[in-house]
């Protein structure tokens, strides 16, 4: 399957831009990465409302904290690894304990990095966000989803954790798409086996769903961009009416969105499941294709995946 591929961050700039002339009281935080995150948009637009907090996460954290809690709407942007582990303590104590209206809109998670290795490749930040209360975690499965996303989470209260990645990603949805937080979209029907994706594997999930047809198996598709709310009703109904569930996340398999639908599958309907995901173990550099080959994320993996959950449903 061919579809176009366009940056997460480009959508995230433009996006950014529109709101800052929609509404004056959105402002933008940055950590010394702006022209990688595209926070540099609405700082060339709006310079006035804009704040370069350097290479100090912590700081930016508590300085957003103070402009949320005097009614600004605050964007918040660095590295995945930078915007969530370095500066957890503050997160959880300044913004998310107080349900303060901070929007962390973190680009270059997961192994797609690249070359950057592990010291840059955080795939542990869902685990770590959605575990805080108050806090809603969303993983956008393309550019256009991206500039949705950010419109939406821009009208609602509350802290809001948006992961994006730095390479293109393609383009599954389109303008007429609706993005609602509190629903997942299938994306595909079928009724022999469900595929959850999130981010970059939802395309994938699509495309392991068109493999699988070739050996006579219908897929369903669900693109779960939201991972904290879960949808959980299209999670059960889905796995009621197919009978099993695979997983696939460019993030670890422990603690990530496969485990946040393991558990509502564990108290609400039991089915054969398989997660994919990256193992228990830290990346290292390489190209984005080698590294999601070398750890389990290709259309095979969930191919491979999907099979044995059929088999296991006999």
């Amino acid at each position: 399957m061919k579809w176009k591929e366009e940056s997460q961050r480009k959508q995230y700039g433009k996006a950014l831009v529109e709101l800052g002339k929609e509404r004056g009281d959105i402002v933008v935080l940055d950590a010394d990465l702006s022209s990688s995150t595209r926070t540099a948009d609405f700082a060339a637009a709006f310079p006035e409302r804009f704040f370069n907090a350097g290479i100090a996460e912590q700081n930016m954290m508590d300085t957003a904290a103070g402009l949320a809690a005097s009614g600004k709407t605050v964007f918040v942007s660095t590295f995945a690894v930078f915007g969530t582990g370095r500066c957890y303590d503050q997160i959880r104590q300044s913004i998310a304990y107080p349900s303060l209206n901070i929007k962390i809109v973190a680009s270059h998670a997961g192994i797609t990095v690249g070359g950057d290795g592990a010291s840059h490749q955080i795939v542990e930040d869902l685990a770590i966000m959605r575990v805080l209360p108050n806090m809603t975690v969303i993983v956008p499965c393309d550019s256009t989803e991206t500039y949705k996303v950010v419109k939406s989470i821009a009208k609602t209260k509350g802290p809001v954790y948006v992961r994006i990645g730095r390479s293109d990603v393609p383009t599954i949805t389109d303008e007429a798409t609706p993005f609602d937080v509190t629903r997942a979209p299938v994306m595909r029907e079928g009724k022999d086996v469900t595929l959850i994706g999130c981010g970059i594997m939802v395309s994938k999930c699509l495309e392991a769903a068109e493999e699988l047809l070739k050996h006579g198996v219908d897929a369903r598709v669900i693109n779960l961009h939201t991972i904290k709310p879960l949808d959980e009703k299209t999670i059960v109904r889905a796995a009621r009416e197919t009978g099993g569930v695979v997983t696939a996340e460019e993030h670890s398999v422990m603690m990530g969105m496969g485990s946040a639908v393991a558990m509502v599958l564990v108290e609400n309907f039991h089915v054969p499941m398989k997660r994919v995901g990256i193992p228990d173990v830290f990346g290292e550099s390489g190209a984005c294709d080698e590294l999601m080959g070398k750890y389990g994320l290709t259309v095979d993996n969930i191919v491979e995946a999907a099979h044995d959950v059929l088999k296991r449903k006999k």
